[in-house]
């Protein structure tokens, strides 16, 4: 497998495709569950943002959200474990990709009432966006790159929206420069943020930028396995880099596991 220059193995092409299944059929295997970790801190800090800023229905902004993950474990109660049998089961290849959409809108239709959230993701990928869309797991949608560009009015407007901004991973190749792109678009009214950020990935900066916004953060005590290493070659770059960064991988990283941080920030 081909590795990036984070020394994680390339995942490119699992974001890309017209419909989730390669995206579950390779991550089930490499045990990624952090969606699923992530899924009760982010659910009380909306419940948190509900209570504190009345807003019956606060708006989440998912950076790099691919196919509306966090928007189907979130406002649809949906696990990853269900997602994991949906999307690469057994009897996952007999389906086109509009049999597999008319099943997600099904499950929408029949489940549970969906929590009191609106859902927009902002990714890269067109075509992630778009099934996440088509499947009824986001309301809105950003096909933008903010680390080489300021969004669009149109885009901006939408950003505008967000109330409180969410990651599981994106961090560290996306930076502060689509951070705070996000925050201006809100203007005079700053979203809440929470990242899950791999370890070898420092959030300094990113913090240090959102306090001259008039933010403070804080990172949570605990640490959230994100995914096993994918071949010796990755741990070994990742080990060497988490080196190089100051942090000690012992009995985390050591036992072949990537561990990710929680940082929540909020505006003063």
């Amino acid at each position: 497998m081909r590795v990036d220059t984070s020394g994680k193995i390339s995942l490119d092409h699992i974001y890309t495709r017209p419909d989730p299944r390669a995206f579950f059929g390779t991550l089930r295997e490499l045990d990624y569950y952090i969606p699923e970790l992530a899924k009760p801190h982010f659910k009380g800090l909306i419940t948190e943002y509900r209570r504190t800023r009345g807003v019956p229905a606060p708006t989440v902004l998912d950076i790099g959200c691919s196919y509306g993950i966090n928007a189907a474990l979130l406002k649809y109660g949906a696990t990853m474990g269900e997602l994991y049998d949906r999307y690469s089961g057994g009897d996952v290849h007999g389906h086109s990709r509009a049999s597999l959409l008319a099943r997600d809108r099904e499950s929408i239709r029949s489940g549970e009432p969906a929590e009191p959230v609106r859902f927009l993701g902002l990714d890269a990928s067109d075509n992630a966006l778009s099934y996440a869309l088509e499947a009824g797991y986001l309301d809105g949608a950003l096909h933008a790159d903010l680390e080489n560009a300021d969004p669009t009015e149109e885009q901006r407007a939408r950003l505008a929206e967000t109330d409180i901004a969410i990651s599981t991973g994106c961090l560290g190749y996306v930076t502060e420069k689509t951070i705070m792109r996000i925050v201006a678009a809100g203007g005079g009214r700053p979203p809440w943020m929470a990242h899950f950020v791999l370890r070898m990935f420092p959030f300094d900066t990113v913090a240090d930028r959102l306090a001259e916004a008039g933010y403070r953060t804080v990172r949570h005590a605990g640490l959230f396995r994100q995914r096993r290493f994918a071949t010796p070659q990755e741990r070994d770059l990742i080990l060497d880099r988490l080196s190089d960064v100051g942090v000690d991988p012992t009995g985390l990283e050591t036992s072949g596991w990537l561990y990710a941080q929680l940082y929540v920030s909020r505006p003063l």
